[in-house]
């Protein structure tokens, strides 16, 4: 690999995170990150197929990371390789449940082949000045999963961190290849996804990362779906007729995986090329993945603990809320996440949804937690109205969110699903008289 072009790579990714995300953003997450102990930082599962065709800018995002105090642990596979070199010998390729049969002739080629990917990532990331360490044995203690119908294929009984922390202890990037061994010495050939599943419930990790080609999981327009809330979105989405059996299996595994990882954990699905910007931007690129937190719908003050909502408003604006906002303010309908971190109110505008607040505390920015919330409104609400401060970092959501927008001398006034050219003057004319409920900023 090139050293020189693969500098170049990673200097276009610290050029185009600094014009996608702010000083603020970029350091808010690295504080987060950095807090988090090395081994629970983040697991990175990556496909042969990327191994093949994405190498460079596979690399130079795993090396960036390690250049701003970040290491990976790095569990890969190596599919397509092996389905070229079984067929160059003359083994055809037998699947049981998607699952490779494993002859003891095919193993051979099997660990090979594993070993040769192994390298040729350990490689690219020494020569593009990162440290890495070669894990291809050692890690994955494993039974036979049916000897009689898979052949020397393992599942996990056990994992060994000693070589992963002992390569983490050295600042050196622990890259795993999906091998196993019996307690009594036999090599088994392991699915990576299963690997990478039983890595991620021992080391419980902050961030579980897939790289594919596609980018993250598509929609029905193929487009990428860019966040998916699943204590709120899961049995929705898994009722939508676009839902193939590929994507519904890999939906069902996040589930199943995030399941028994703390509330804080996360799975993210990118490009290589890409990784960066999902880790350090509010926007990301790729599909973000939470178990989430569940969203209180309430139409009377009551429903919600106001203290905590007052908290809530007061941290993600900066400022002070009026003492009698809760008195002087109508609740039309209000949308929490169960732990206040996010929140939409709305009220009425001159007989119109008039969105009052939408509040969301930085540890929650970049979770998908405030589009979850958003979601759940948007269900309920088919026309709205709201303003925003011209220098406020979330319109760029707002527009993509929007119909239109009119600029006014403090404010810009957004709408959806209002058409009618008087009824957008009355939400104009409304945004310029409404009074401010945000006072001074906090100490």
């Amino acid at each position: 690999m090139n050293i020189d072009a693969n500098r170049q790579t990673r200097q276009t990714i610290v050029r185009l995170l600094s014009s996608m995300a702010s000083a603020k953003e970029i350091s808010q997450y690295l504080k987060r990150f950095s807090q988090v102990d090395a081994k629970r930082f983040a697991v990175v599962k990556v496909g042969g197929a990327v191994l093949r065709d994405d190498l460079e800018a596979l690399t130079s995002s795993l090396t960036f990371l390690q250049e701003v105090g970040l290491t990976p642990i790095v569990l890969h596979g190596a599919g397509p390789q092996l389905d070229a070199e079984l067929s160059a010998a003359g083994i055809a390729k037998q699947t049981v449940n998607g699952l490779r049969v494993t002859s003891p002739e095919a193993l051979a080629i099997v660990r090979r082949v594993f070993q040769a990917s192994n390298l040729t990532l350990v490689e690219a990331l020494q020569q593009a000045g990162a440290r890495a360490t070669s894990i291809t044995g050692g890690v994955f203690e494993a039974e036979y999963l049916d000897r009689d119908t898979y052949g020397l294929v393992g599942e996990v009984r056990a994992v060994n961190l000693a070589p992963i922390e002992a390569s983490l202890q050295a600042s050196s990037i622990p890259v795993i290849a999906s091998l196993g061994e019996t307690a009594g010495g036999q090599i088994l050939n392991i699915n990576a996804d299963f690997a990478a599943n039983e890595l991620v419930r021992v080391l419980q990790p902050y961030k579980i990362i897939f790289l594919t080609g596609t980018g993250g999981l598509l929609d029905a327009d193929g487009q990428v779906i860019d966040s998916i809330n699943l204590s709120s979105e899961y049995e929705h989405l898994m009722q939508q007729p676009w839902i193939n059996g590929g994507m519904r299996v890999k939906i069902e595994q996040v589930k199943d995986l995030l399941d028994n990882l703390p509330l804080e954990s996360s799975v993210s699905i990118t490009r290589p090329a890409d990784l960066a910007k999902e880790l350090f931007t509010h926007k990301g690129s790729g599909t973000l993945v939470r178990r989430g937190e569940k969203v209180l719908r309430g139409t009377d003050w009551d429903a919600f603990d106001r203290d905590r909502l007052r908290d809530l408003i007061e941290r993600s604006f900066g400022r002070r809320l009026a003492p009698d906002y809760f008195e002087r303010t109508t609740l039309l309908r209000a949308y929490v996440s169960e732990n206040y971190r996010a929140a939409v109110i709305l009220t009425d505008g001159d007989g119109m949804v008039y969105l009052d607040k939408f509040a969301v505390l930085d540890d929650a920015q970049g979770e998908g937690l405030g589009r979850a919330v958003w979601n759940v409104m948007r269900e309920e609400t088919p026309q709205l109205f709201w303003r925003s401060r011209h220098n406020n970092q979330i319109n760029i959501f707002y527009y993509a969110e929007s119909d239109g927008c009119y600029k006014q001398e403090k404010w810009k006034v957004f709408w959806y699903g209002i058409e009618a050219f008087a009824d957008i003057q009355r939400c104009v004319a409304h945004c310029a008289t409404r009074p401010p409920t945000l006072q001074e900023a906090l100490p």
